[in-house]
């Protein structure tokens, strides 16, 4: 029988979601903690890949297991589970479901905090003495929808056989020292958003144009791109099925 679960995780410990040798991944944490729980060797797939020191507010898995299980096991993978992992839900889904291969979209947020916040040091990548021009950086946002070849904020040397991607959704939201990007597409790219976001806050600096920004965006050259921004202010939010 096959499993959907919903859970959330604080990246900072993690090398990721993905298990790598002798590397601490989540999803290797979450494999220990179905196992032990079912007494059964348990594979989980997920949504998506997270980098090293992303988080999750939400991600799904998939699962299979020869036992009729239900929510009350959220309680108990909960129990083993380290602290900075949490599954909320527990459900049946038909065997052909598939958690990576079914999922229509994803959204993620990467958080700026203007100033000093010694709380906030974990969650976002905080910017002292700088001057940011959000309505510039919104109306290069713009300039992401007449595109869908983004190998410029691709991470080199990855595998992948398409840079192609639909983004649809992409803004910058301030709520006072607050400063969050919202971007929503059907697939994303290894470190796409960390690189749209570092060279969005270059546009927002106006070092570079939103003519230049097309350019970059245009060149499919990374070396042209902004630096990438700290993983430790990107969340996965939403997965769509």
């Amino acid at each position: 029988m096959r499993y959907f679960i919903e859970l959330s995780y604080h990246g900072k410990n993690y090398h990721g979601w993905q298990i790598q040798p002798d590397a601490n991944s989540v999803q290797s944490e979450i494999h220990k903690a179905l196992s032990t729980v079912l007494q059964e060797e348990i594979s989980v797939v997920g949504a998506g890949r997270t980098d090293t020191g992303v988080h999750a507010s939400q991600m799904f898995a998939h699962f299979d297991s020869e036992k009729e299980l239900d929510s009350k096991y959220t309680y108990k993978f909960n129990s083993v589970l380290p602290n900075d992992i949490v599954i909320h839900d527990l459900f049946k889904v038909d065997d052909g479901k598939h958690a990576r291969f079914d999922a229509i979209d994803r959204s993620y947020e990467y958080r700026v905090w203007q100033g000093r916040n010694v709380f906030l040091l974990d969650t976002t990548f905080q910017l002292h003495h700088k001057t940011l021009d959000v309505d510039l950086m919104n109306e290069a946002c713009k300039s992401l929808f007449k595109y869908k070849d983004f190998e410029a904020f691709s991470k080199v040397q990855t595998e992948v056989h398409t840079f192609l991607c639909d983004i649809t959704k992409a803004e910058w939201i301030q709520d006072g020292s607050e400063l969050t990007f919202h971007i929503t597409a059907n697939r994303f790219l290894r470190n796409m958003v960390r690189a749209i976001v570092g060279t969005l806050l270059q546009v927002g600096e106006r070092k570079i144009s939103i003519d230049e920004f097309e350019k970059i965006i245009e060149s499919k050259n990374r070396s042209n791109a902004g630096t990438s921004v700290p993983a430790k202010g990107l969340f996965l939010t939403k997965v769509t099925y």
